[in-house]
């Protein structure tokens, strides 16, 4: 009795045992599709992208944004296969030649240079990733291409330069300024893209009979009182893509403002920012272009030597009611039959 009770027990315990196994097996069985899942993913090459930006500004971080956009629409999405690494070089050439020296021994897929002196300082450190540039103003000028339709090495990129709209502003400024003999010109001429767009600047002024009376600056801290020196010299006053003014555009609209000069910028960023109007473009836009030109060397593996440099594909104004009221500029029906619903702000 004793044995067969034994037996009982015995047989009892190998069939629970055998239940707790296959239950176990299940719950492996189940799992994988989780876990495999991670496995799968983990096993997608990366992209990894180093972007140095001189600083940060409202038109510079659009451009950012729209390169980011461009590759997410192509299926680099940061966090999964894409991985980024921005560095701002706080407008400081030192900081702009730090972080590209950086990127050199990285190991990343591509880099973006977002304005001149980020791109120079890219280009000239880093030999084997290839280089996109955006929001750089004169990419020959600059020595950073060969040809804008043959750049011939590592380095390619967008342009923010639209051949024709400095000219055209010049002419919208002779054409609606009450009483206009003077246009003063504040820039930081140690930007190289500031050279290239003070001097086209300064031929359009010139070529329509206007006196041109530059307001040099050479840190951010000058711009008060570089602004405030035009005052009772000029009827208008004229900020090219200069990273140093663009930076501190508040205290230029806030001179403007307060000495009734009409403030005119290079970008349609800038004028939602306080300036009155510009011919230009979003340089979301042309950040956007740059990102689709990084996935045709990322997906397609095409040569940035072979890409030809991007140039903005549209001009249009932009005009700032609020500001054009504040800096006692009229604005008349004319005027506002020129402008697009999207590019009129107040």
């Amino acid at each position: 009795m004793m044995k067969k009770r034994n037996f009982r027990v015995l047989l009892a315990i190998c069939l629970s045992c055998m239940l707790i196994m296959t239950a176990c097996g299940a719950k492996t069985e189940s799992e994988p599709s989780s876990s495999g899942g991670q496995a799968s993913s983990s096993s997608e090459k990366k992209i990894k992208i180093g972007i140095t930006q001189i600083v940060e500004h409202a038109s510079l971080d659009e451009a950012r944004k729209g390169f980011l956009k461009a590759l997410q629409d192509n299926g680099y999405e940061e966090g999964k296969n894409l991985e980024v690494d921005f560095q701002n070089a706080q407008n400081d050439l030192n900081n702009a030649s730090t972080i590209a020296q950086k990127f050199s021994t990285d190991k990343l897929d591509l880099v973006l240079a977002i304005a001149t002196p980020s791109a120079q300082a890219a280009a000239q450190n880093i030999k084997d990733v290839p280089i996109l540039f955006t929001a750089v103003t004169d990419p020959l000028g600059a020595g950073l291409v060969k040809s804008m339709e043959a750049p011939g090495g590592n380095v390619t990129g967008t342009t923010d330069m639209h051949p024709e709209a400095v000219s055209t502003l010049m002419k919208f400024i002779q054409q609606n300024v009450k009483d206009v003999s003077a246009i003063g010109i504040m820039a930081n001429e140690g930007e190289q893209n500031t050279v290239a767009n003070v001097k086209e600047a300064e031929a359009a002024i010139q070529e329509l009979g206007l006196k041109v009376v530059k307001a040099p600056v050479t840190n951010s801290s000058e711009v008060k009182q570089a602004a405030e020196s035009l005052a009772g010299k000029v009827q208008a006053i004229y900020v090219p893509q200069d990273n140093t003014i663009v930076s501190a555009l508040s205290t230029v609209v806030g001179v403007a403002n307060d000495k009734k000069i009409p403030l005119f910028v290079a970008e349609k960023d800038s004028v939602k920012n306080g300036g009155v109007a510009s011919f230009g473009f979003e340089y979301f836009d042309i950040g956007y272009t740059t990102g689709k030109m990084a996935v045709d060397i990322l997906k397609n593996g095409k040569n940035p030597a072979e890409l030809a440099v991007q140039y903005p594909e549209t001009l249009d104004l932009a005009l700032n009611l609020k500001s054009a009221a504040a800096q006692g500029f009229e604005v008349t029906d004319a005027i506002k039959s020129e402008v697009k619903p999207e590019n009129l702000f107040e």
